[in-house]
């Protein structure tokens, strides 16, 4: 499998510096495979420890290093998206992909204050924004792997098959029934900017607890879903309608009001409620023409490793 790190030539076994270097992109296409970093990370992991497993003349023998290292990612996530089908099912109430803090925040959200290492950074693209990643969990395993590495990442289908499993064909017909997925589930995007302020009117809403102008903000067909994951209290089916998404906002009375903060989620304007140093939750938002069409909230504490300040 062809890479753009693969080595021109020189030293027949790979140095340790050619290996690391793969490390943010595999990182970043275990990501989009599994929407979870906390895996992806384990999954590289686990690619490496087997590389090293082997001897200096077993890595010597094999031409392209960044090839051998996404074929055996890609595999390992396979396995692990065919066996999620049976965890999500046990999975108490609605599983969310778990949300990536923009470049800013992802630098502060060192839990020991260390400086972010530019390789462990995903890249933000549309790729990683949750409605993207949301429509990848409908897909097949296959199909998700096959889209990924070839839509995404540019791998030819004659190489994606090499991981799949299938024939080229297959693999070409796997990528094409997921973009018809893709394409049913897009909606143009309207600028960054709009977004933006679409988001902040709703924070000021939200802490306002004005009903009439959150119902404003939302689609009539608005739907909110919640991750708590059976760890923190979230409600288990989405809400849907705007009234309905605006009244259960404001109807919460917490003991103590966490402070509401813009931030970037999956490349995309969203929100944070923290109180005091401890991130409580983190806001997705769908935005289609001027109005919120999904909201997407995690409190799962252990899909907010990422977000954590200390």
């Amino acid at each position: 499998m062809t890479t753009p790190s693969e080595p021109a030539g020189g030293d027949p076994a790979p140095g340790l510096s050619e290996i690391v270097s793969e490390r943010r992109r595999l990182v970043n296409l275990a990501y989009r495979l599994l929407g979870s970093l906390a895996e992806a990370e384990d999954v590289v992991q686990e690619t490496y420890a087997r590389w090293y497993a082997m001897s200096r003349q077993q890595q010597a023998a094999i031409a392209s290093p960044g090839g051998w290292l996404t074929r055996v990612a890609g595999r390992i996530c396979l396995d692990l998206l065919r066996s999620a089908r049976v965890r999500r099912e046990s999975y108490v109430g609605t599983w969310i992909p778990e949300p990536l803090p923009g470049r800013t925040e992802w630098g502060n959200g060192r839990s020991n204050g260390a400086p972010a290492d530019p390789a462990d950074r995903i890249t933000l693209d549309e790729s990683v924004n949750m409605a993207f990643l949301v429509v990848l969990e409908s897909m097949t395993p296959a199909e998700r792997v096959a889209f990924v590495l070839h839509d995404v990442f540019r791998y030819p289908f004659a190489e994606v098959a090499d991981i799949v499993g299938r024939t080229p064909a297959a693999c070409r017909q796997l990528a094409t029934s997921a973009r018809r997925r893709i394409r049913a589930a897009q909606a143009p995007t309207p600028p960054t900017a709009l977004q933006a302020r679409i988001v902040r009117d709703f924070k000021r809403a939200w802490e306002a607890k004005d009903v009439n102008a959150l119902i404003g903000l939302l689609d009539p067909a608005a739907t909110a879903v919640g991750d708590g994951g059976g760890v923190v209290t979230a409600l288990p089916h989405p809400i849907e309608g705007a009234e309905q998404i605006a009244r259960f906002l404001t109807g919460r009375i917490p003991a103590r009001q966490p402070a509401i903060r813009e931030c970037t989620v999956n490349g995309r304007p969203g929100l944070v409620a923290q109180l005091d140093d401890v991130i409580m939750s983190v806001y997705a938002f769908e935005v289609v023409g001027d109005r919120i069409k999904r909201i997407w909230a995690v409190l799962n504490p252990d899909k907010l490793r990422p977000w954590m300040t200390g």
